[in-house]
């Protein structure tokens, strides 16, 4: 049975999740569609949860998984309108409205759960694997906002979003290997003599690690340049959302391929960068068939 909350506090205390915290997730972006933004807040509401139950660091992995699958739980109720947690009310009618998959949300679900058990990479092929369950749901979400449902669309979609996703694992590696995660892949690294204990017990050096971190780039790049065929699909607003996440997205992992030692500093974009990203960002979105055609960065 449907729950008799009223679905404007549901999307309200949505909303007010959305507006707590501050992430890479368009959730105010003022090129969204106005009509579309609670969607969007309901959708980083969900997404929210989630990642805090995969970070609680109060909780043992078992706990943290618990609460995971029991967030699906509530994802199996809601798509049978029986759920009475507000996140889950008001995303029920998002899902209906918008004709949403809940496979992306289970996606999302997945790579949180591979984050509590995380162990590091073998492969491009795992990176990418993982990016297909945290990030591309995000890419993919937002064009089903937006009605779009090309299929070249999609694939340029989780070209971009897995492109992200590297990006962050790249500028961080300052931060992540004192954490004990290196997001190297292993492949990469046995063809250096190295393993990933290894690099976390700081027995590398950056010259000797360079090639596996040159090559991470490399890839990451490809995803971008692949990315950019997207542009053409997209309505102005969102392409200018898009042409602006390439821009960033794209800047920020150049200016960490220039650093003389990415595993001991982050890089950083100063205001040259931000003209020159702000102009790139209003060629894109006006010469979209350009950029595609050229996969330029």
């Amino acid at each position: 049975m449907s729950s008799s909350v009223p679905i404007d506090k549901a999307y309200a205390h949505c909303q007010s999740i959305a507006n707590d915290h501050y992430e890479n997730f368009p959730t105010a972006s003022l090129l969204l569609k106005k009509e579309l933004r609670p969607a969007v807040a309901v959708i980083y509401a969900f997404a929210r949860a989630a990642d805090d139950f995969a970070d609680e660091g109060d909780f043992t992995k078992e706990e943290r998984l618990q609460k995971l699958d029991d967030w699906e739980y509530q994802l199996d109720l809601c798509l049978e309108n029986k759920s009475d947690n507000l996140v889950f009310i008001a995303l029920a009618d998002v899902m209906h409205k918008f004709s949403l998959d809940a496979q992306l949300l289970r996606d999302l679900l997945t790579a949180f759960r591979m984050d509590v058990n995380f162990q590091g990479f073998e492969s491009l092929g795992e990176l990418m694997f993982y990016g297909k369950h945290s990030a591309d749901p995000v890419g993919r979400l937002m064009l089903a906002l937006h009605g779009i449902n090309d299929v070249k669309a999609l694939q340029a979609s989780d070209a971009i979003c897995t492109a992200l996703q590297l990006t962050n694992f790249w500028q961080d590696f300052k931060l992540d290997i004192p954490k004990g995660r290196c997001y190297l892949a292993d492949e990469w690294l046995g063809k250096l003599g190295v393993s990933r204990d290894d690099v976390l017990s700081g027995q590398t050096n950056i010259q000797t690690l360079q090639p596996a971190i040159d090559t991470a780039i490399a890839e990451t790049q490809r995803l971008f340049n692949h990315g950019y065929t997207l542009l053409p699909y997209l309505p102005f607003r969102l392409r200018l959302q898009i042409a602006a996440t390439l821009a960033g997205g794209t800047s920020i992992l150049h200016a960490t391929q220039a650093l003389n030692n990415p595993l001991e500093e982050r890089p950083t974009l100063g205001k040259l960068d931000w003209l020159k990203i702000s102009i790139k960002i209003v060629s894109m979105a006006l010469r979209p068939t350009y950029y595609a055609k050229r996969g330029n960065i």
